[in-house]
Protein backbone atom coordinates (compact mmCIF):
# COMPACT_ATOMS: atom_id res chain seq x y z
CA UNK A 1 0.00 0.00 0.00
CA UNK A 2 1.32 3.21 -1.31
CA UNK A 3 1.29 6.00 1.79
CA UNK A 4 2.46 9.65 1.20
CA UNK A 5 4.55 11.65 3.36
CA UNK A 6 4.33 15.20 4.06
CA UNK A 7 7.20 16.73 5.90
CA UNK A 8 8.91 20.02 7.25
CA UNK A 9 11.99 20.75 8.76
CA UNK A 10 11.57 20.74 12.83
CA UNK A 11 13.21 24.31 12.90
CA UNK A 12 10.64 25.63 10.40
CA UNK A 13 7.24 24.33 11.19
CA UNK A 14 5.75 24.81 8.08
CA UNK A 15 2.81 21.57 7.50
CA UNK A 16 -0.74 23.05 8.86
CA UNK A 17 -3.75 21.98 8.78
CA UNK A 18 -5.30 23.77 5.62
CA UNK A 19 -2.27 22.15 3.51
CA UNK A 20 -2.76 19.42 4.12
CA UNK A 21 -6.43 19.47 3.89
CA UNK A 22 -6.07 20.91 -0.01
CA UNK A 23 -3.61 18.01 -0.41
CA UNK A 24 -6.06 15.32 1.23
CA UNK A 25 -8.95 16.69 -0.65
CA UNK A 26 -7.25 15.88 -4.11
CA UNK A 27 -5.70 12.65 -3.33
CA UNK A 28 -7.98 10.73 -0.78
CA UNK A 29 -6.50 8.52 1.44
CA UNK A 30 -6.75 8.25 5.67
CA UNK A 31 -4.73 11.20 7.56
CA UNK A 32 -2.47 10.00 10.08
CA UNK A 33 -0.28 13.04 12.17
CA UNK A 34 2.97 11.80 12.98
CA UNK A 35 4.32 15.16 14.17
CA UNK A 36 1.91 18.51 14.64
CA UNK A 37 3.22 20.86 12.06
CA UNK A 38 6.13 18.65 11.02
CA UNK A 39 5.02 15.21 9.49
CA UNK A 40 1.81 13.77 8.11
CA UNK A 41 1.07 10.34 6.69
CA UNK A 42 -1.79 10.14 3.87
CA UNK A 43 -2.25 6.31 3.71
CA UNK A 44 -3.28 4.44 0.20
CA UNK A 45 -4.29 7.63 -1.46
CA UNK A 46 -6.44 7.14 -4.26
CA UNK A 47 -4.85 9.89 -7.04
CA UNK A 48 -2.35 8.30 -9.58
CA UNK A 49 0.11 11.01 -8.73
CA UNK A 50 -0.35 12.03 -5.62
CA UNK A 51 3.41 13.33 -5.03
CA UNK A 52 2.89 15.67 -8.07
CA UNK A 53 -0.39 16.27 -6.33
CA UNK A 54 1.35 17.33 -2.75
CA UNK A 55 4.17 19.58 -4.69
CA UNK A 56 1.40 21.79 -6.75
CA UNK A 57 -0.57 22.50 -3.57
CA UNK A 58 2.70 23.10 -1.13
CA UNK A 59 4.31 25.39 -4.47
CA UNK A 60 7.04 27.86 -2.52
CA UNK A 61 6.47 26.43 1.12
CA UNK A 62 9.56 24.72 2.56
CA UNK A 63 7.37 21.17 2.61
CA UNK A 64 8.65 17.48 1.06
CA UNK A 65 6.77 15.28 -0.45
CA UNK A 66 7.33 11.44 -1.01
CA UNK A 67 5.71 8.01 -1.92
CA UNK A 68 6.89 4.92 0.04
CA UNK A 69 5.34 1.58 0.44
CA UNK A 70 3.79 0.29 3.92
CA UNK A 71 6.02 -2.77 3.00
CA UNK A 72 8.90 -3.35 4.96
CA UNK A 73 8.47 0.30 5.67
CA UNK A 74 10.65 0.20 8.75
CA UNK A 75 14.04 -0.51 7.72
CA UNK A 76 16.45 -3.39 9.32
CA UNK A 77 19.70 -1.50 7.72
CA UNK A 78 20.82 2.06 7.32
CA UNK A 79 23.61 2.73 4.96
CA UNK A 80 24.69 6.08 5.30
CA UNK A 81 27.11 9.27 3.38
CA UNK A 82 28.69 11.36 5.78
CA UNK A 83 30.04 14.56 3.81
CA UNK A 84 27.02 16.90 3.25
CA UNK A 85 24.65 14.17 4.68
CA UNK A 86 25.66 13.48 8.10
CA UNK A 87 27.97 16.52 8.67
CA UNK A 88 27.61 19.80 7.27
CA UNK A 89 30.84 20.09 5.37
CA UNK A 90 32.86 18.55 2.57
CA UNK A 91 35.72 17.45 4.96
CA UNK A 92 38.58 17.86 1.89
CA UNK A 93 37.42 21.21 0.96
CA UNK A 94 37.93 22.08 4.58
CA UNK A 95 41.27 20.52 4.89
CA UNK A 96 42.58 22.42 1.38
CA UNK A 97 40.99 25.76 3.35
CA UNK A 98 44.27 24.91 5.71
CA UNK A 99 46.57 24.95 2.68
CA UNK A 100 45.03 28.36 1.26
CA UNK A 101 43.01 26.35 -1.63
CA UNK A 102 39.42 25.63 -0.46
CA UNK A 103 37.92 27.37 -3.57
CA UNK A 104 40.03 25.18 -6.06
CA UNK A 105 39.00 22.29 -4.36
CA UNK A 106 35.72 22.58 -3.43
CA UNK A 107 34.97 23.01 -7.47
CA UNK A 108 36.71 19.91 -7.97
CA UNK A 109 34.34 18.41 -5.03
CA UNK A 110 31.34 20.24 -6.59
CA UNK A 111 32.12 18.29 -10.02
CA UNK A 112 32.91 14.68 -8.79
CA UNK A 113 29.28 15.49 -6.59
CA UNK A 114 27.91 16.19 -9.69
CA UNK A 115 28.89 13.24 -11.64
CA UNK A 116 30.87 14.92 -14.01
CA UNK A 117 34.30 13.67 -13.34
CA UNK A 118 35.36 9.98 -12.21
CA UNK A 119 35.09 9.78 -8.85
CA UNK A 120 38.77 8.30 -7.71
CA UNK A 121 41.02 10.44 -10.38
CA UNK A 122 39.01 13.27 -8.53
CA UNK A 123 39.75 11.98 -5.11
CA UNK A 124 43.78 11.34 -5.79
CA UNK A 125 43.60 14.97 -7.37
CA UNK A 126 42.20 16.80 -4.61
CA UNK A 127 44.58 14.68 -1.82
CA UNK A 128 47.78 15.52 -3.72
CA UNK A 129 47.15 19.29 -3.52
CA UNK A 130 47.14 18.79 0.06
CA UNK A 131 50.54 16.92 0.56
CA UNK A 132 52.36 17.90 3.52
CA UNK A 133 49.28 18.98 5.97
CA UNK A 134 50.56 18.17 9.27
CA UNK A 135 48.18 15.82 11.37
CA UNK A 136 47.74 18.24 14.38
CA UNK A 137 45.81 20.26 11.77
CA UNK A 138 43.45 17.69 10.51
CA UNK A 139 42.71 16.84 14.32
CA UNK A 140 41.93 20.45 14.43
CA UNK A 141 40.10 20.89 11.67
CA UNK A 142 37.93 17.43 12.80
CA UNK A 143 37.12 19.06 16.45
CA UNK A 144 36.63 22.59 15.43
CA UNK A 145 34.70 22.93 12.04
CA UNK A 146 33.18 19.53 11.46
CA UNK A 147 29.58 19.93 12.92
CA UNK A 148 26.76 17.59 12.86
CA UNK A 149 23.95 17.79 10.26
CA UNK A 150 20.51 18.34 12.35
CA UNK A 151 18.42 14.84 13.23
CA UNK A 152 21.82 12.64 12.73
CA UNK A 153 21.92 11.36 16.09
CA UNK A 154 17.78 10.75 16.60
CA UNK A 155 17.53 8.65 13.05
CA UNK A 156 20.72 6.71 13.85
CA UNK A 157 19.78 5.90 17.90
CA UNK A 158 15.94 5.42 16.83
CA UNK A 159 16.78 2.94 13.83
CA UNK A 160 19.35 1.31 16.65
CA UNK A 161 16.37 0.97 19.14
CA UNK A 162 14.35 -0.72 16.96
CA UNK A 163 16.67 -2.95 15.64
CA UNK A 164 18.34 -1.93 12.59
CA UNK A 165 22.08 -2.09 11.61
CA UNK A 166 23.79 1.57 11.00
CA UNK A 167 26.69 1.96 8.48
CA UNK A 168 28.35 4.87 7.93
CA UNK A 169 30.25 4.37 3.85
CA UNK A 170 31.80 7.80 2.97
CA UNK A 171 33.80 8.35 -0.03
CA UNK A 172 35.91 10.73 2.11
CA UNK A 173 38.65 9.56 5.12
CA UNK A 174 38.52 7.24 8.19
CA UNK A 175 40.28 10.27 9.75
CA UNK A 176 37.04 12.12 9.96
CA UNK A 177 34.25 8.39 9.34
CA UNK A 178 35.34 6.78 12.28
CA UNK A 179 35.21 10.20 14.63
CA UNK A 180 31.83 10.77 13.44
CA UNK A 181 30.55 7.31 13.46
CA UNK A 182 31.41 7.01 17.13
CA UNK A 183 29.61 10.51 17.85
CA UNK A 184 26.61 10.11 15.83
CA UNK A 185 26.39 6.33 17.07
CA UNK A 186 26.70 4.10 13.84
CA UNK A 187 27.25 0.35 14.07
CA UNK A 188 30.07 0.84 11.75
CA UNK A 189 32.41 3.13 9.30
CA UNK A 190 34.08 2.20 5.97
CA UNK A 191 36.04 5.03 4.35
CA UNK A 192 39.59 6.23 2.62
CA UNK A 193 42.87 6.01 4.58
CA UNK A 194 44.89 8.86 4.26
CA UNK A 195 48.36 8.31 3.96
CA UNK A 196 51.51 9.55 6.43
CA UNK A 197 54.61 10.17 6.32
CA UNK A 198 55.49 10.65 9.96
CA UNK A 199 53.26 13.26 10.74
CA UNK A 200 52.22 15.21 7.27
CA UNK A 201 50.20 13.64 4.67
CA UNK A 202 52.33 11.88 1.74
CA UNK A 203 49.19 13.00 -0.64
CA UNK A 204 48.25 9.61 -1.29
CA UNK A 205 45.12 7.79 -0.30
CA UNK A 206 45.62 3.60 0.38
CA UNK A 207 43.33 1.45 -2.86
CA UNK A 208 41.28 0.48 -2.81
CA UNK A 209 38.84 3.36 -3.09
CA UNK A 210 35.60 3.43 -1.29
CA UNK A 211 33.09 4.54 -4.15
CA UNK A 212 29.91 4.23 -5.33
CA UNK A 213 30.33 0.52 -5.83
CA UNK A 214 31.59 0.36 -2.57
CA UNK A 215 28.56 1.99 -0.96
CA UNK A 216 26.23 -0.43 -3.37
CA UNK A 217 28.35 -3.69 -2.24
CA UNK A 218 28.14 -3.15 1.74
CA UNK A 219 24.67 -2.09 1.01
CA UNK A 220 23.65 -5.31 -0.50
CA UNK A 221 25.80 -7.47 2.28
CA UNK A 222 24.78 -6.04 5.12
CA UNK A 223 20.78 -6.90 3.95
CA UNK A 224 22.45 -10.52 3.14
CA UNK A 225 24.18 -10.83 6.00
CA UNK A 226 21.22 -10.08 8.38
CA UNK A 227 18.67 -11.91 5.70
CA UNK A 228 16.72 -9.63 4.69
CA UNK A 229 15.78 -8.17 1.57
CA UNK A 230 16.83 -5.05 -0.37
CA UNK A 231 13.32 -4.01 0.22
CA UNK A 232 14.07 -3.58 4.03
CA UNK A 233 16.95 -1.20 3.46
CA UNK A 234 17.38 2.64 3.61
CA UNK A 235 20.35 4.24 1.63
CA UNK A 236 20.76 8.64 2.28
CA UNK A 237 23.03 10.59 0.37
CA UNK A 238 23.58 13.83 -1.94
CA UNK A 239 26.12 12.97 -4.68
CA UNK A 240 26.17 11.29 -7.63
CA UNK A 241 28.67 8.19 -5.95
CA UNK A 242 25.17 7.81 -3.68
CA UNK A 243 23.28 7.08 -6.29
CA UNK A 244 23.33 3.56 -6.96
CA UNK A 245 22.84 2.90 -3.57
CA UNK A 246 20.16 5.09 -3.43
CA UNK A 247 18.31 3.05 -6.34
CA UNK A 248 18.67 -0.27 -5.00
CA UNK A 249 17.51 0.69 -1.68
CA UNK A 250 14.54 -0.83 -0.21
CA UNK A 251 14.10 3.23 0.53
CA UNK A 252 16.26 5.47 -1.03
CA UNK A 253 16.58 9.36 -0.05
CA UNK A 254 18.12 11.98 -2.12
CA UNK A 255 19.01 14.69 0.79
CA UNK A 256 19.70 18.30 -0.09
CA UNK A 257 21.21 16.95 -2.52
CA UNK A 258 22.31 17.63 -6.32
CA UNK A 259 20.06 18.46 -8.96
CA UNK A 260 20.93 15.09 -10.78
CA UNK A 261 20.61 12.76 -8.00
CA UNK A 262 17.14 14.51 -6.34
CA UNK A 263 15.39 13.90 -9.32
CA UNK A 264 16.84 10.37 -10.26
CA UNK A 265 16.03 9.45 -6.59
CA UNK A 266 12.48 8.02 -5.79
CA UNK A 267 12.09 9.75 -2.88
CA UNK A 268 13.93 13.73 -2.07
CA UNK A 269 14.01 15.95 0.90
CA UNK A 270 15.13 19.42 0.27
CA UNK A 271 13.82 21.04 3.03
CA UNK A 272 13.53 18.62 6.45
CA UNK A 273 16.42 17.32 8.19
CA UNK A 274 17.37 13.80 9.19
CA UNK A 275 14.45 13.33 11.26
CA UNK A 276 12.58 13.15 7.59
CA UNK A 277 13.88 9.70 7.38
CA UNK A 278 12.17 8.33 10.05
CA UNK A 279 8.89 10.06 9.35
CA UNK A 280 9.03 7.99 6.16
CA UNK A 281 9.42 4.72 7.89
CA UNK A 282 6.24 6.07 10.10
CA UNK A 283 7.84 6.60 13.20
CA UNK A 284 5.65 8.93 15.26
CA UNK A 285 7.37 11.55 17.44
CA UNK A 286 6.68 9.70 20.70
CA UNK A 287 9.27 6.41 19.16
CA UNK A 288 12.40 8.73 18.25
CA UNK A 289 14.88 8.65 20.12
CA UNK A 290 16.05 12.31 21.05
Amino acid sequence: MPVLCLIANPADPALDYQLVGAIHHETGGEINWLHQKIAVEIHAPKAPDPVAIARDKIGSRAVDAGLVSSEHRRKGVLVADMDSTMIEQECIDELADAVGIKAEVARITERAMNGELDFAEALRHRVSLIKGLERKVIEEIRRERITLMPGGRALVHTMKSFGAYTSLVSGGFTFFADFIARRIGFDEAVANVLEFDGERLTGTVASPIVDKSTKLARLKALAAERNLPLSATLAVGDGANDLDMIKAAGLGVAIHAKPHVAAEARVRIDHGDLTALLYLQGYEEEEIVR
